[in-house]
């Protein structure tokens, strides 16, 4: 009965969306409100609807109906209710369910804002908006229903949630992801309805540009809870290993971020009209694109869903969208044309130009390292394996050049700026920021990259705390309110901007642990027996004891006893361990000791047959990775003060 009703909401919902297109297309050909109107209600309504939908799906994860065939995949009695409810995004059918009802959440609150002047854009945001949630709501119609029931008797009990996706960032990360994937459908559809309409000024920018800040966010989170996940729970000693779904995330965000800068300069200058259309449209498909590569099984990742039919539906509709929104940019080119044209290469708009171009450029790096094996597999029959070396040395001076503009795109000038004027305001930020190559230095850090790579650093870091100091204190030479009550004023009066330099300074501070990590990590292995010890980079771990025992929830757990010494002085305890699951599943998790300075990140390996005198470790040492995680708590904070809505009383 239950699964009945999920299933038949679902369709319903199918229904009323189709509707809304249809109704809003014929509403606009025949210039008829009240039929736009009876399109905005309709798509209003998919939000309840698939409320109610996914709501008996959690009842029937949270109450173990295992003759639901999604239920017994991701469920089972021993798992705690929380994680229950999170199996909802779990599995494939569940997470494309809960993708349909964020996006019908995003169109709804999109379609209750006031439309006096947009009307003309209305009909087409629900068009576009329409067409995909009606998409994603056929692939769990057609192909992934979470409601299917297994033939015959129904199992006492399900197989469980996979224990990778047990850890904490990995319940925070898919809902992440999703929000920032999702919402990038609204910009986007407001992009094609301005192309459609005919609207060349900034109007769909200042439309959506919260919409754009809050996706961003999301997507950068969802990155940055991926990369703890990894960290915490595959027990490589790493964060990013370049898998190519790690990648499929990672390509969005690099055209998104080039967009939200882009927009800076349309709404200042009239200018990059072409490029934001472009870095829209690509962000949409690279998101349907990165799906694509997730769900289709056309990938082998430890991140990516089984093998599915939903591949070619998948496709065939990425191609639709591209090809729809590129014909239209085409048809509307000569309209884009900026309304005022760049007069020096150290502009400020020259530097956002360059940025755009050197995101691009890591985009098609990327791209093309994650469709290169596809491609030799289909022409050779062979694949071709594309690891981190291959992205590190593309990428690497890339990076590093994004660092550079961080730096000093900030002291450039709008419309016209000079070596002579750029180079009066760099020098003394740029004096300041030589502190850290020497303090390097002389802590024994000789590699050249990271030299360069610790100057940039601190380049932006001054450059960023520099325009804080000017801003705030040339406010208080004519207000005379103190310092730091006119720096809280100064923010408030530009959110956006000031927001975008604390986001700088987190992206530099997680440099710092990139950095350390990628430079300077080292590791060793060894079989030691209880009492004896591994030496690596001046610490001493301690194997103090083995307990092997059978948890509560019927897995089975292999836990090391381990004491971390420095300088003769015991410093910390470490508890790593192995745990197998009732259904085979492993799991690893490592003991970490971590500060500011490194951390100390040992993983039991090879835990078939361990003994109390011989037992496997692997021990890395990874020099500064925890200022990736402080820079990404940062990264937050700037991005809440960017997109927090305007004090029109800021004095």
């Amino acid at each position: 009965m239950l699964p009945s009703l999920g299933y038949g909401v679902l369709v319903l919902t199918f229904l009323v969306t189709l509707y809304s297109v249809v109704i809003a297309l014929v509403g606009e050909y025949k210039k008829s409100a009240p039929m736009v109107e009876s399109a905005r209600r309709a798509m209003l309504l998919t939000w309840p609807l698939l409320t109610l939908s996914s709501a008996v799906l959690i009842y029937l994860l949270v109450n173990g109906h295992y003759e639901v065939e999604y239920v017994y995949s991701v469920t089972n009695s021993t798992m705690p209710i929380y994680l229950k409810v999170t199996a909802w995004w779990g599995g494939q059918p569940g997470s494309l369910l809960f993708w349909g009802w964020l996006l019908s959440s995003f169109t709804s609150a999109v379609t209750l804002r006031k439309w006096d002047r947009d009307r003309e854009l209305l009909p087409w945001v629900l068009v576009v908006s329409g067409v995909t949630l009606a998409f994603f709501l056929a692939l769990n119609i057609f192909f992934e229903n979470p409601f299917k029931l297994i033939p015959g008797i129904a199992p006492l009990d399900g197989r469980g949630l996979n224990p990778l996706l047990r850890h904490p960032g990995m319940i925070i990360h898919p809902p992440a992801q999703y929000l920032g994937f999702v919402a990038f459908t609204i910009p986007f559809a407001f992009a094609l309805a301005a192309l459609i309409t005919g609207r060349t000024d900034d109007r769909w920018i200042r439309i959506t540009r919260r919409w754009t800040l809050w996706s961003w966010l999301f997507l950068s989170a969802g990155l940055v809870l991926g990369m703890r996940w990894a960290y915490d729970v595959l027990g490589w000693g790493g964060y990013w290993g370049w898998d190519p779904v790690e990648i499929a995330a990672l390509m969005p965000w690099l055209t998104g971020t080039a967009f939200l800068h882009s927009v800076m300069i349309q709404e200042k200058r009239g200018m990059f009209k072409h490029w934001n259309m472009i870095l829209i449209i690509l962000t949409y498909d690279l998101v349907l694109f990165g799906t694509f590569l997730t769900r289709s099984g056309v990938l082998s990742s430890v991140h990516s869903f089984a093998q599915s039919q939903i591949g070619p539906a998948f496709f065939i509709f990425i191609v639709f969208t591209f090809v729809v929104s590129i014909a239209l940019l085409i048809y509307r080119w000569p309209d884009l044309k900026s309304d005022t044209e760049m007069k020096s290469m150290l502009s400020r708009e020259a530097l956002f130009l360059l940025n755009n171009l050197l995101f691009i450029s890591i985009l098609v790096v990327s791209f093309w390292g994650v469709i290169f094996p596809l491609l030799s597999e289909l022409f050779t029959g062979s694949k071709v394996t594309v690891g981190p070396p291959f992205y590190e040395r593309a990428t690497g001076p890339l990076w590093g050049a994004l660092m550079l503009l961080m730096g000093i795109a900030p002291l450039s000038g709008w419309g016209l700026s000079t070596v002579k004027t750029l180079g009066r305001a760099i020098w003394k930020p740029a004096l300041v920021s030589l502190i850290a190559p020497i303090w390097a230095f002389a802590a024994g850090m000789t590699s050249w990259i990271a030299l360069v790579g610790f100057t940039l650093v601190a380049l932006v870091i001054t450059v960023s705390v520099y325009e804080f100091w000017r801003g705030a204190q040339a406010r208080n030479r004519k207000s005379k309110k103190g310092f730091f009550a006119e720096l809280i004023n100064l923010v408030k009066r530009d959110r956006r901007r000031y927001g975008g330099y604390i986001i700088h300074i987190s992206m530099v501070l997680m440099g710092i642990g990139i950095i350390g990590i990628e430079l300077y990590q080292t590791d060793t292995q060894r079989h030691i027996a209880i009492g004896d010890s591994i030496e690596l980079a001046g610490y001493t771990v301690q194997y103090d004891d083995l307990a092997q025992f059978v948890h509560e929830d019927g897995r089975y757990i292999t836990r090391a006893e381990m004491t971390i010494v420095k300088d003769g002085k015991v410093i910390d305890q470490i508890a790593p361990r192995f745990d197998i699951y009732p259904d085979g599943q492993p799991m690893t998790i490592p003991g970490v000791r971590s500060t500011y300075v490194d951390d100390i990140y040992v993983i039991l390996v090879n835990w078939e047959g361990i003994t109390a005198n011989s037992t496997p470790f692997k021990v890395y040492h990874n020099p500064l990775v925890k200022w990736v995680w402080i820079g990404g708590w940062v990264f937050i904070f700037g991005i809440i003060v960017a997109a927090w809505p305007e004090d029109e009383f800021a004095s």
